[in-house]
């Protein structure tokens, strides 16, 4: 069975948690994340993590911690499980978000409470927890 890796960066400011959301035409459209994506063939994770968020949103960030590791089987149907590591991050210093817009739509920064109203994936919702 085919294995695939992603990583995702928490990345907090003043109480609260950047999350982005998928852009029209993209796989789970609509959808709010945190910043992260696949792992390259002999990619390590945390550079992965750190290179997916400067690509996402224009930030510069450093892995400080792992939070959180979850697998399921692919959700659309193919013979995959997916393995996500959510990461706790620096920012090394603070920028404005830039989104990709072919990725992404709109950003926000929320916390645990605004979370709660947001289209999110249990391991999202999870990792925004102030815990």
């Amino acid at each position: 069975m085919e294995e695939k890796h992603l990583v995702y960066c928490r990345i907090a400011r003043a109480g609260t948690v950047l999350v982005i959301r998928r852009a029209p035409g993209v796989f789970l459209a609509g959808r709010w994340e945190l910043p992260g994506g696949g792992v390259e063939p002999g990619e390590p994770h945390e550079e992965a993590a750190v290179r997916e968020v400067g690509e996402e949103t224009g930030l510069s960030v450093e892995v400080v911690g792992q939070r959180s590791a979850h697998s399921w089987m692919d959700v659309a149907g193919r013979e995959m499980r997916i393995h996500a590591t959510v990461y706790d991050v620096a920012e090394r210093e603070m920028r404005t978000v830039a989104l990709n817009p072919d990725e992404h739509d709109e950003h926000r920064w929320v916390t645990p409470e605004q979370a709660a109203a947001l289209d999110l994936a249990d391991h999202f919702r999870a990792a925004l927890s102030n815990q």
